[in-house]
């Protein structure tokens, strides 16, 4: 099966303090679902609070990122067998969260 990511950045996510609670509730039932359907392999969100670095080939750590990258938000990894599956799996992902989802798929490496 085929890995998929399914993401929005953090701008994305416009809500009022009312609908919180109720994005939240709705978005961690869909991940529920994905558990229990065995498609689940991970997700989260990107902690902007904590400064990304940037690790060069020779080891070298310095306090900043590629010109123009810009990671940040929500995204789910599920393996899932078509692309028609990751579709139904954004949808409902973007519909719990209220905003668009962006969906990749990622490669096959026979070594990972």
């Amino acid at each position: 099966m085929t890995k998929y990511l399914i993401s929005f950045p953090s701008e994305a996510m416009v809500l009022t303090e009312e609908e919180f609670p109720f994005v939240v509730a709705d978005s961690h039932a869909v991940i529920e679902e994905a558990k229990a359907a065995g498609v689940y392999v991970f997700g989260g969100g990107i902690d902007e609070q904590v400064d990304p670095v940037l690790v060069s080939a020779d080891g070298s750590v310095a306090p900043e990122i590629y010109p123009g990258s810009r990671l940040k938000g929500g995204f789910t990894v599920l393996e899932l067998p078509t692309r028609k599956d990751a579709v139904e799996w954004s949808r409902k992902i973007a519909v719990a969260c209220r905003c668009a989802q962006e969906l990749r798929e990622f490669m096959y490496d026979p070594a990972s």
